[in-house]
């Protein structure tokens, strides 16, 4: 079976990219990394590719006349290098409809959050802030609304009564790096399909079983 071929859009540390990165060299991901975007210059994620012999590149917003214009030059590039899905991995750019266009259903994305509540930027702060029980984090088909695409997986993370927004955040953090490469397995094995804006995933039953926080006593 062909490995999959990724692009994966970047702008800061890219510790998702280093999950990534690790599952394809433990040869848990049938998939390999063609190019690494980094909308940022200075962005770690560059770095990360680099150990690893990653082709990387860098598209400055501001070198462009406009959002659609930023977005062509990079579907140029993820052409160029025959990409088949495009990740985003802290990627702080808002996709335009072309882009989406051009790559429609086969556009990952990973919120800190259990979508559709808390969307857009500080899921962690917003749900611990909220007062929430659970929260946790979200892999999603991009579309043309901020973190409204078909859910692909989930990771649900009990808010302790000790929780910070630091140490909540660190721990939804860790599940990104366990569903976002699984999320990536699952398209490499062509086991995702989309209809009416769920998705399903062949061959897994679902989880079962039900959670409280905090626990019941009778």
């Amino acid at each position: 079976m062909d490995k999959v071929r990724l692009g994966v859009l970047v702008s800061g540390s890219g510790s998702n990219l280093q999950s990534i990165i690790d599952h394809i060299e433990q040869g848990l991901i049938e998939a390999e990394i063609r190019v690494v975007i980094s909308s940022n210059p200075d962005a770690f994620a560059l770095e990360r590719a680099g150990r690893h012999g990653i082709p990387a590149e860098t598209v400055i917003h501001a070198d462009f006349a406009d959002r659609e214009a930023f977005d062509r030059k990079l579907v140029e590039i993820l052409r160029s290098r025959s990409v088949d899905l495009v990740v985003l991995a802290g990627f702080m750019r808002v996709l335009s409809p072309y882009f989406l266009r051009e790559f429609r259903m086969r556009v990952m994305n990973i919120h800190p959050a259990l979508l559709p509540s808390f969307p857009g930027l500080h899921g962690q702060k917003k749900a611990f802030d909220y007062g929430v029980k659970f929260s946790g984090c979200t892999v999603h088909f991009a579309d043309e609304g901020v973190d409204t695409g078909p859910i692909i997986i989930q990771a649900v993370v009990p808010v302790l009564d000790d929780d910070t927004e630091d140490t909540l955040a660190e721990r939804i953090l860790k599940e990104e790096h366990r569903i976002y490469p699984q999320a990536i397995q699952y398209f490499a094995q062509g086991r995702l399909t989309v209809s009416d804006r769920k998705v399903r995933v062949s061959g897994v039953s679902g989880a079962s079983g039900v959670m409280h926080n905090p626990p019941l006593s009778i």
